[in-house]
């Protein structure tokens, strides 16, 4: 579990990059520029875990690219204490960075192995989600609710009911909709009222499928 200053110096250039892309979010740089990226992926990926790229990390799940993670946080303009229901904890990565944001989060992770996986190396890291927990994300976190923000880390074929429910008045809502051999389509939900909600279409991405229940 080391980090060096060599692992600080590319983590300082991948900040550059990301600003270059377009991320003005300070919260969301200085939380990539902290967070250990390097140990949340396999130690073979270990020297190109500062570069742009998404990389396997088990279960037939992936580790989003550093921008796609950027992009998604900035989408949520994460106060210090909002509620953040994320679906797809993963490896963690999007996790650590909504913490270090000063977010208090609630994840969701179907696949068993990886929920195991990520229970134990956050802690290490210093990074404490208030809830993380194994199930369908679809059905989102309904007890811990309402959320002043949803992050969902996989592509869904539609935008999942129980998680527009789930969302505060004036809350916003991330996800990467489209079907399951096309790039999806990051789609911004912000709840205006009991029933309306105003949506934002944000360009083209590709993510592994949101799934239906839990593995």
């Amino acid at each position: 579990m080391k980090d060096t200053a060599k692992h600080q110096g590319l983590r300082n250039q991948l900040v550059s990059v990301l600003q270059q892309k377009g991320i003005t979010d300070k919260n969301v740089l200085e939380a990539i520029k902290k967070i250990p990226r390097h140990l949340f992926l396999n130690s073979s990926f270990e020297d190109y875990a500062y570069q742009d790229k998404a990389f396997p990390i088990g279960a037939g799940q992936t580790i989003s690219q550093p921008y796609t993670v950027a992009f998604q946080s900035q989408l949520l303009q994460v106060e210090k204490d909002h509620k953040v229901l994320e679906i797809g904890t993963g490896s963690g990565y999007q996790t650590a960075v909504l913490y270090m944001m000063g977010a208090k989060v609630y994840s969701v992770e179907r696949q068993n192995e990886l929920f195991k996986s990520t229970s134990l190396l956050l802690p290490k890291l210093g990074i404490r989600p208030k809830h993380l927990s194994f199930g369908d994300g679809y059905k989102g976190l309904p007890n811990y609710g309402p959320f002043d923000s949803v992050i969902v880390t996989a592509g869904a074929p539609m935008i999942p009911k129980p998680l527009m429910a789930q969302l505060k008045i004036g809350g916003r809502l991330v996800i990467p909709v489209g079907g399951e051999n096309q790039p999806q389509i990051m789609t911004l939900l912000i709840r205006k009222s009991e029933t309306q909600f105003e949506k934002h279409e944000l360009g083209e991405f590709r993510f592994v499928p949101l799934l239906e229940n839990k593995n």
